[in-house]
């Protein structure tokens, strides 16, 4: 009976040195009580220093003048997801870091409808051709990704598109 418990705990613990990594691995979420209701606009506007303004589903539209975008996320951008009920609502949420080909960490308000602020929540893309176009987000009360597949319009890049222009 000792070699079989012996043979299991040495299992279990191999488990913690498994060199697999996730997003959980680089990535501490937390959620933070502004003191009210923050909207998911101001604070993407506000961390990433894109300066749009309206709904979140027209930040993708509103962009094309103005920044530059782009379909694979990078630091800093602005990642603009599609709503999940109709075309009139959709998120946005600022990538902070770069976990792997398919794993990125935001911060985010907002989404669960709470007016909470969501740091360090990783992100999955779950597209069928690696592309970014559908994603999993972190569901922060079961601390896993959630159920919901979100479709992703872009990624709006912290560079003014004509910034050489306007110098």
């Amino acid at each position: 009976m000792k070699p079989l418990l012996f043979a299991l705990l040495a299992l279990s613990l191999a488990a913690c040195g498994s060199s697999r990594m996730s997003g959980m691995d680089f990535a501490r979420p937390e959620v933070v009580n502004p003191g009210g209701k923050m909207q998911c606009v101001p604070f993407a506007r506000d961390e990433s220093g894109i300066e749009i303004y309206g709904d979140a589903h027209l930040w993708w539209q509103k962009a094309a003048n103005a920044y530059e975008r782009g379909h694979e996320p990078e630091e800093g951008s602005v990642m603009v997801l599609f709503g999940y009920k109709n075309p009139n609502r959709g998120h946005v949420a600022v990538v902070k870091r770069m976990i792997s080909e398919r794993e990125i960490v935001v911060d985010h308000a907002n989404w669960l409808n709470d007016g909470q602020i969501y740091l360090d929540q990783p992100v999955k893309d779950v597209s069928a051709n690696n592309d970014w176009s559908a994603v999993k987000v972190w569901y922060a009360p079961g601390r896993q990704y959630g159920a919901r597949t979100y479709a992703v319009q872009g990624f709006i890049l912290p560079q003014m598109r004509y910034a050489a222009a306007r110098n």
